[in-house]
Formats: C-alpha cells, structure tokens, sequence
C-alpha cells in the first residue's frame, strides 16, 4: 500500500513541478510561485482541482487571466502600465528545466501543504490537495485571483474537500 502510494505521488510530482515550472518561465518568471503550481495541478489528469473549481461555479480556465490581472493590477498600483501583447511577444521560449529544481518560498509551502494533506488522507496526492492547499493561503497572488473570480476561498475549501472525500 505505501509503496503504490508514493509511487503515484511520484508519478503526480513528476507532473505538477514541471509543469509549474514551464507556466512560470511563459510568463517570464524564473521560478515556480504558488500560483504557477496552481495552474499547473488544474492540468493532473485526476482532474479533480478541475471539478472543484466547477463545483463552486468557478470556470478552471479563467484562472491564468485572473492572475495576469493580479500582476498587472500590482504594476498599475506602482505606476508601472503593461502592454501585456507587447510582453508575451518579447519573453522567450520556456527551457527544458534543467538541474535542481528550484520554487519560489510560496510554491514551497503550497506543496508541503498538499503533500502534508495527502498523507493525512492516506491517499495519493491529488490535484484537489493542491487546490485545497492553495485556500489556506490569506496572502499573495492565489487569494487575490480567487477574489477576481469572484468565488471565496471557503467555497473552494468546500468543493476541493467535498472532492478529495
């Protein structure tokens, strides 16, 4: 039983952090931040982040625009204005990742969370436990897309429980 487990967790790791990693280099950032690890569990094939999100009547793929406008309302609020065109022409191809891998302090405790979740489920993780995860979070870039969705982090709290169970 344990050894299946952490084989699928592996499989699931094997997906997610690279992913990650591929999202936040197209969006020009050098290492994974919470958000990017969100995105990236919305793509497992288990599919439940997904549904979760459908759940609390929130459409998954709105997620990415959400964020985008998180950053770019955080330039605007600095005095900084964003042709956002203009910058998706100018970043470069993501690269094959290569080496250690390396997250930003945000996806880190993102993922020990959903990992922390998963093993006090005995279960294998899951894109849910990454969402869930993601509600317990009150600062940052994730909460705030959750409010430009226009859905509370209780109410994916809910659908992404509701989900795992």
């Amino acid at each position: 039983m344990f050894f299946s487990r952490a084989r699928a967790d592996i499989a699931t790791m094997n997906a997610l952090l690279p992913a990650a990693e591929r999202i936040a280099q197209s969006q020009g950032e050098q290492e994974p931040a919470a958000e990017h690890l969100l995105l990236a569990a919305l793509d497992l094939p288990d599919g439940g982040a997904r549904r979760a999100f459908a759940a609390a009547g929130v459409d998954a793929d709105q997620l990415a625009a959400a964020v985008a406008a998180v950053h770019s309302d955080a330039l605007t609020s600095v005095g900084i204005s964003v042709d956002a065109a203009a910058l998706d022409d100018a970043l470069p191809e993501p690269a094959a990742p290569q080496g250690v891998y390396r997250s930003t302090a945000s996806a880190q405790q993102l993922f020990q969370r959903a990992t922390s979740l998963s093993k006090a489920r005995k279960q294998p993780l899951e894109s849910a436990d990454v969402l869930l995860a993601a509600t317990e979070l009150e600062h940052g870039v994730v909460p705030r897309a959750f409010a430009k969705l226009g859905v509370t982090r209780a109410d994916l709290d809910a659908a992404a429980t509701a989900e795992l169970h």
